[in-house]
């Protein structure tokens, strides 16, 4: 019986400890992720200054824009491996509550935790399948502006920045489509942050 009860006592303390982790993790995803979401608004914005600059010297507004893509870039390696510490955490938290949960004797009581078990599952599916999205929209969006740079590497010139207007145009349009998949995923995420919180309400 005192052997029993220390091993539900030690599993209790296993399930409590991996929901922190994953509530800490998703904290830390959803801090990276609107980051990012921001670094990438000065990116465009300093490539849009840089496009309608009438006069004078263009090249320190593309050194400004190259300088905004390295940090885009940095932050979005930031955010990937944010993403994945997090998907880590979320397979050991729902293993270790399914562990749990198939260790209750009384039926009723079982099939409610599964029940409330799965229902914490499914939103947190969906903050997953939310920055999987993102990460789709975000990937062609910023090698169109790594290309733009590498073009105009060697082409900082007036007859080089309107070569690239049309596909200025195309970043600041598809522009939406990442912010929007990106503004979807920190939804999701406040959603999971409070479904995972221990705070009464």
């Amino acid at each position: 019986m005192v052997i029993a009860l220390g091993l539900v006592t030690l599993l209790a303390l296993a399930t409590q400890a991996s929901q922190d982790q994953l509530a800490r993790s998703i904290r830390d995803a959803h801090l990276e992720t609107a980051r990012t979401s921001e670094q990438l608004k000065s990116t465009l914005s300093a490539l849009n200054a840089l496009t309608k600059q009438k006069q004078g010297d263009l090249r320190p507004a593309y050194n400004t824009y190259c300088s905004e893509v390295a940090k885009t870039d940095a932050s979005a390696t930031l955010t990937r491996a944010r993403v994945l510490w997090m998907a880590g955490d979320g397979r050991k938290y729902f293993q270790d509550w399914q562990d749990t949960v198939n260790g209750i004797a009384k039926e009723s009581l079982r099939k409610q935790a599964q029940k409330r078990l799965d229902s914490v599952k499914t939103s947190y599916d969906k903050v997953d399948a939310s920055l999987q999205l993102a990460g789709e929209k975000f990937k062609p969006f910023l090698s169109d502006l790594t290309d733009i740079q590498k073009v105009l590497a060697t082409d900082i010139t007036a007859g080089g920045v309107k070569a690239i207007k049309s596909t200025v145009r195309s970043a600041n349009w598809n522009h939406q489509f990442v912010n929007k998949a990106i503004k979807s995923a920190l939804k999701e995420m406040d959603k999971m942050e409070k479904a995972l919180s221990s705070e009464a309400r």
